[in-house]
Formats: C-alpha cells, sequence, structure tokens
C-alpha cells in the first residue's frame, strides 16, 4: 500500500521497513492467543466478506502485525484499530507511519472492556481476525450490551464456533439464538490452520452477521424473551418440560399446557426449537404472567 511501511514474517522475526530498515525479534505470543494470518487471499476474503466500499468507518479488533489492517486501508475505508498487546503498538506505527490519521486510528485496550460508544459514526462494521479465547466474550458484547451496534460483522473464528452460531434447529445454542436474533448469520471461507504463524490445532471460517435493522420481533421485552431461553438451555440434556419448569419456577402442569398451546411436544429439547418457536412460547408466557 503506497505510504506504509512493509511487514514480513519468517519464523517468528518481524521485518519492517519504511522510511529506514529496522528489524525486530517479535514472535507471536501464545499467552494472548496470537496466531498471525498473512495468506493474501484469505484477508482479501475476509475484507470482501464486509462488502467494504470507499468511506466506510472500520474497526477492528487486534490488527497484531497489520496485515489484515494494510489490506482494509486498500479498500479506501477508514480504520480504528485497537491492539491488546503493547509491544505490538511500536510495530503498527511504525508500519503505518505514513498513513493519515483519518484513515487509520490505533488504540492500545482491551475489546472485554472497551466504550463502544467511542467509535464516532453511528454505521460502522466490526473485520477481525480474533483469538479464539475471545469470541465468546465478544459474541456477548455483541448481543448483549452494545447499544450501537454494528452494521456488519465478519469475524474469523474458529469453525467449530462458526458454525455453532450459525446453527439450524436441531443444532442451536444459547449463543445461536442471541445472535440470530440481532443478526443474520451466514458462513464464508474456510481458512487452513497452515495459513496461520504459528498454526493453531484446527481451522478457521470467516464468519458473517448482518445487523437486522428492522426487528425480527417488534416491540418484544427482550429481557423476559432471553430469560425463558436461558432457562430453557439450563439443562443441556433435559427436556423442555424440565427445564422452564425448574428455570421459570412454574409447576409441571402449567408448562404442560404451555407447551401444547403452541404445538412444542414435551419431550422437545430447547437446540431442536428455531427463533419462530421461542417467540410463540414467549408470547404465551408473557400474556400469562400479564394475567
Amino acid at each position: 500500500m503506497e505510504g506504509a511501511g512493509w511487514v514480513h514474517i519468517i519464523t517468528g522475526k518481524l521485518t519492517i521497513t519504511g522510511k529506514s530498515m529496522t528489524e525486530i525479534q517479535l514472535s507471536p505470543k501464545k499467552s494472548k492467543g496470537q496466531h498471525w494470518l498473512n495468506d493474501p487471499d484469505a484477508l482479501e476474503a475476509i475484507c470482501n466478506s464486509a462488502y467494504l466500499q470507499p468511506g466506510d468507518q472500520v474497526f477492528e479488533i487486534g490488527p497484531g502485525t497489520g496485515e489484515l489492517t494494510a489490506k482494509l486501508l486498500e479498500h479506501k475505508v477508514k480504520v480504528v484499530a485497537l491492539e491488546y498487546d503493547p509491544e505490538l503498538m511500536p510495530v503498527l506505527r511504525s508500519r503505518f507511519s505514513n498513513v493519515a490519521s483519518d484513515h487509520l486510528m490505533l488504540q492500545e485496550g482491551d475489546i472485554r472492556t472497551y466504550n463502544f460508544t467511542n467509535i464516532s459514526q453511528s454505521d460502522y462494521k466490526i473485520v477481525a481476525n480474533i483469538p479464539y479465547y475471545l469470541t465468546a466474550t465478544l459474541m456477548r458484547r455483541l448481543t448483549d450490551d452494545i447499544v450501537n451496534k454494528p452494521s456488519t460483522v465478519v469475524l474469523l473464528v474458529q469453525k467449530e464456533v462458526a458454525e455453532r452460531v450459525a446453527a439450524k434447529p436441531g443444532a442451536m445454542s444459547i449463543i445461536a439464538v442471541a445472535a440470530q436474533f440481532y443478526y443474520s448469520v451466514t458462513l464464508g471461507r474456510v481458512v487452513k490452520a497452515e495459513l496461520f504463524t504459528p498454526p493453531p490445532r484446527v481451522d478457521s471460517q470467516i464468519m458473517i452477521m448482518n445487523y437486522r435493522s428492522k426487528p425480527l420481533y417488534p416491540g418484544i421485552d427482550t429481557d423476559l424473551f432471553f430469560r425463558i431461553v436461558k432457562a430453557g438451555f439450563s439443562q443441556r440434556r433435559k427436556t423442555l418440560l424440565n427445564t422452564l419448569s425448574s428455570g421459570l419456577l412454574m409447576p409441571r402442569t402449567e408448562v404442560e399446557v404451555l407447551l401444547d398451546q403452541v404445538n412444542i411436544q414435551l419431550q422437545t429439547r430447547a437446540q431442536s426449537l428455531s427463533l419462530d418457536n421461542w417467540f410463540d412460547l414467549y408470547r404465551t408466557i408473557a400474556l400469562k404472567l400479564s394475567k
């Protein structure tokens, strides 16, 4: 990219060239879950999955050595990159020393506590190759506590996790229900483990989540909805009759009636329900509680 430095990883050595040649001995840290991806095709596939347009505001989590950052900038977007590892900040600043601040803002911080209201534009996209250990926390933030939700989220995550989030009835989980309640979820390219430095133990996959600007179920009490969902999933191997009864502190006879009203068999388990099934349950229980 014009104006930027250049980074190349060879067996743990990071060579940075910009206005002057510098060499830095730097290796990915296992403790921080660092697996650096520098395959151009895979990086471009991540960018393309976000349908980037010039001028888009992109929030990148964990830029690492800046490989994905550089690709994003090639698409003429504005990037805010949040890096947790303080040792990588000088690397990033050196690499992108000639990039204007209105195109790239490098920040040191922790996504687990980051205040998303710091993002100035209300319409923004998240594009990132994140450490596996952060996935569950980030998914909770994207569904639970971020008010200004991104219009698009493109994450490169563990393949098994991507499949769980995009699951269909029969293999649903709380994370799938929560993600699909707020976002339409699709899966993109699988990225083989050997394309990372160092290679993780499993393959990764691009996961695309597009925010539902129009709620699936307008006017819903989300607290009650997810209270019901969490009760349903509270005991994985038990039926909804048991989990809803114990989780909602309702007599089994009442739960039997509720399930019958929405045409759900008594032996059904939570993972078998669709979002519409959960909404039907919510409406029935909400009506009962209002009386």
